[in-house]
């Protein structure tokens, strides 16, 4: 009889000491979930409704099931190419004349996903002044924020489309005050991103025409950047970054209303704005990102690229374009 006792004695403390291990947790398991990875993201602008797809996809959880605490940098002194190319911060957003000009200046950074399908740049102006076609720009004065960036290099590819040179046109330095200018009579063609200045000056009642660099000539836009470290030392963080991110762009395709309202969590004031001037932004970026494979980068669009940036100096040795852009980081079809 005393040890049967002994025995449920024993079965007794076992049985407890199991519940105290699964009950709150407070010993270590195998099942125990790892950290997410803190990630700073370089936005290279204020906050936008155009940056929609990267908070619906945070707002429905698609990095932290990716294993990623994503926050956003929206300072102008960040110079994200920099940063990535040093390997401060594995991932940047940045238009695709940045990163070639980066490699050429020996900064090892990789475009592992293009966001913007379409080249976003659009030369504006006065509907009386009848600029209907490229060619029309010729003798013309043209407001841009300066010449560097992606508005000069639209405008350049544009220009060399239409066999004009820089010199066929008066370039005026004004910084980003384009609709301002516009709206104050000192300029009657302007240079801007596709989906702000035609938009808001219309929204003011100012009668437009747009010329679209997209519609001709295919040039590398805007997208995520990595780098060579990051690469061949995490490449799941690379496939899990973009694919949490494609997700929210997929989404934000597929329901603007979504983006839109994920967006009022994000961007001050968006509550407040006008509704329909601000949608109707979104509206045109998702123009620019729809394509039949999300993230892909076209090879000609960056061939394209290259030839403008030599055209124009940028650099005046070829790049390999084969290790300035992949999409071998994009999610199996």
């Amino acid at each position: 009889m005393f040890h049967k006792k002994l025995i449920a004695l024993a079965l007794l403390l076992f049985s407890l000491g199991a519940a105290s291990c699964s009950g709150n947790g407070s010993t270590p398991t195998a099942e125990t979930e790892a950290p997410l990875t803190k990630i700073t993201l370089p936005m290279g602008y204020i906050p936008n409704v155009q940056f929609a797809p990267f908070y619906v996809a945070l707002e429905r959880g698609y990095f932290e099931e990716a294993g990623i605490d994503l926050s956003f940098d929206y300072s102008f002194e960040t110079d994200g190419v920099t940063l990535v190319g040093a390997n401060q911060t594995p991932f940047a957003l940045v238009s695709g004349e940045q990163a070639l000009m980066a490699r050429a200046q020996g900064l090892p950074v990789v475009y592992v996903a293009a966001w913007y399908q379409k080249f976003p740049i659009s030369i504006v102006s006065r509907a009386e002044r009848n600029i209907i076609a490229p060619q029309d720009l010729r003798g013309k004065k043209i407001g841009l924020p300066g010449l560097f960036g992606a508005n000069y290099v639209g405008l350049r590819a544009l220009l060399f489309a239409a066999g004009l040179q820089e010199s066929d046109v008066q370039l005026d330095s004004i910084g980003f005050s384009q609709v301002e200018a516009f709206a104050a009579g000192q300029q009657d063609v302007i240079v801007g991103y596709a989906a702000n200045e035609p938009v808001l000056l219309e929204s003011k009642g100012y009668l437009v025409r747009e010329i679209r660099v997209a519609d001709y000539v295919n040039l590398a836009s805007n997208g995520i950047i990595t780098n060579e470290s990051t690469l061949q030392n995490n490449p799941a963080l690379v496939r899990a970054f973009v694919g949490a991110f494609l997700r929210g762009l997929r989404d934000t395709i597929n329901d603007t209303s979504l983006g839109f309202e994920a967006s009022k969590n994000y961007v001050e004031n968006l509550k407040e704005a006008d509704p329909i001037v601000q949608k109707q932004i979104l509206g045109t970026s998702v123009e620019m990102w729809r394509a039949p494979r999300l993230g892909y980068s076209d090879p000609a669009a960056w061939e394209n690229m290259q030839k403008i940036l030599l055209e124009m100096k940028i650099y005046t040795e070829a790049l390999d374009l084969s290790l300035a852009f992949s999409n071998d980081y994009l999610p199996e079809e």
